[in-house]
């Protein structure tokens, strides 16, 4: 037979209080674990040009500069 509880007026078995203690266990300690919410993404500072030419240029040589980056490690 079964261990009864009086909780709250009612009649709880003991196998429903371990299994209830075990989920809040896992439970828990999952959504503890899992990780954060959303990615940051890596943000550039931004781009102080005095002209749309020079803010061009800037993005051109940043774009150049990654892909001879990315070029060199393979």
């Amino acid at each position: 037979m079964v261990a009864m509880y009086n909780i709250m007026g009612r009649q709880v078995g003991s196998h429903y209080l371990a299994m209830g203690v075990l989920a809040t266990l896992f439970g828990g300690s999952f959504l503890a674990l899992r990780g954060g919410g959303n990615k940051k993404i890596n943000q550039t500072p931004p781009i102080n040009a005095s002209t749309p030419d020079e803010a061009d240029f800037i993005q051109n040589f940043l774009k150049q500069a990654d892909a001879d980056e990315k070029a060199a490690k393979h």
